[in-house]
C-alpha cells in the first residue's frame, strides 16, 4: 500500500531549516518560498541580506530575527521558546543550507532536546555542488569546514590531512587562497590534484583542476581568480608504488641485486636475493620491469 506524502503540509509549532541561493537566485525553491511566506518568524544569519532575498520574492509577512556565530548563544533559548509556546520559524544562512558551517546548531539541538518538530528542506550547497562537479572521488569525502586563519596552524592542519584517503572539501577564502596553495605545493606529492571552486552558481563562477605541481607556475602568471567564498577539493592520497618497492627493499640489496643481473638471469638473481635475504619475489620483479 503507498503512502501519498501531503507535499504542501503546512506544521505550525515547528522549525524550518531552509536553504537559499549560493550565488544564482533561480535556485531558489517553490517550497522554500512557500514556507517562507507562511511563518510567523524568519532567523536570520544577515537580516540585510535575507532582506534582499524577501523582496526579490515578495515575502512580506514575516518577523525577522538576526541570529549569528555571535549571539546565538543569547539568542536560540528565547526563539525555541517562542516555537514552543504556538509560533512557526523558518532558519536561513545568508547563502546556502543552514548550520553547514553557518550558525544554527544550537537552536537546532536545543528544540530537538524539547520536542520541537524540526522539517529540513533540500537545496543549495557549495560543497556538494563543487564537489560533484570536481572530477574527485564523490563516493567517499570528508568536509572539515573553514582552513586556520593562523599560518602556522594551517601548515600543520595540511600535513595532519596529507594522508587522508577521501576527497577532502574544506572553504577558504579569497586572500588567504594564494598563501594556503603555496603550502600544498609544498606538503602534497606533487601529482595529487587539488580543485578549486570560487563563485559558485555565480556569472563569473570559475572553477580550476590543477596538480599541485602546477599550482606555483599559476600563481606566478596570475591566473587564479581570487573572488569571494572559495570551495577547496583535495584528490584522496594514493600509495606510490615505486616508492613501497624502495621501502621494502633495503638499498643495499637493491645494489647487489643489480651486480647480480650483470652475471645471472634475471630469474636466477631474483632466486638468489630471495634466498638469502627473505626478500619476496614479486618485488624484485617488479624493481626490476621499474628500470
Amino acid at each position: 500500500m503507498k503512502t501519498k506524502i501531503k507535499t504542501n503540509t503546512f506544521y505550525k509549532n515547528s522549525l524550518y531549516i531552509i536553504p537559499t541561493p549560493i550565488g544564482n537566485m533561480g535556485d531558489i525553491t517553490y517550497r522554500a518560498i512557500n514556507i517562507l511566506k507562511k511563518v510567523n518568524i524568519i532567523v536570520a544569519e544577515d537580516t540585510r541580506i535575507t532582506n534582499n532575498l524577501l523582496k526579490k520574492f515578495d515575502i512580506k509577512k514575516h518577523v525577522l530575527i538576526s541570529m549569528n556565530n555571535f549571539n546565538e548563544n543569547q539568542k536560540y533559548k528565547k526563539i525555541a521558546k517562542k516555537i514552543k509556546n504556538g509560533l512557526s520559524a523558518a532558519l536561513v544562512s545568508s547563502a546556502g543550507t543552514p548550520l553547514i558551517n553557518d550558525p544554527g546548531y544550537n537552536l537546532v539541538k536545543h528544540c530537538k532536546e524539547i520536542g520541537i518538530k524540526i522539517i529540513s528542506l533540500p537545496g543549495a550547497c557549495s560543497l556538494i555542488t563543487a564537489l560533484i562537479t570536481s572530477g574527485l572521488t564523490t563516493n567517499k569525502f570528508c568536509f572539515d569546514g573553514y582552513l586556520p586563519k593562523n599560518k602556522k596552524e594551517r601548515y600543520k592542519y595540511l600535513k595532519e590531512i596529507k594522508k587522508e584517503k577521501r576527497t577532502i572539501i574544506l572553504y577558504e577564502s579569497s586572500h588567504r587562497i594564494l598563501s594556503t596553495l603555496k603550502d600544498m605545493a609544498e606538503i602534497f606529492d606533487e601529482n595529487r590534484h587539488i580543485v578549486l571552486a570560487i563563485e559558485i552558481t555565480k556569472y563569473w563562477e570559475k572553477t580550476y583542476k590543477i596538480k599541485c605541481k602546477e599550482i606555483l607556475t599559476l600563481i606566478k602568471k596570475n591566473k587564479i581568480k581570487r573572488k569571494g567564498e572559495i570551495v577547496v577539493l583535495i584528490e584522496g592520497y594514493k600509495k606510490n608504488k615505486k616508492s613501497k618497492i624502495k621501502k621494502e627493499i633495503p638499498k643495499n640489496i637493491l645494489t647487489i641485486f643489480d651486480i647480480l643481473q650483470k652475471y645471472k638471469t634475471k630469474k636466477e638473481s631474483i632466486e638468489i636475493i630471495k634466498n638469502n635475504f627473505n626478500i619476496k619475489r614479486n618485488l624484485l620483479y617488479k624493481n626490476s620491469i621499474k628500470k
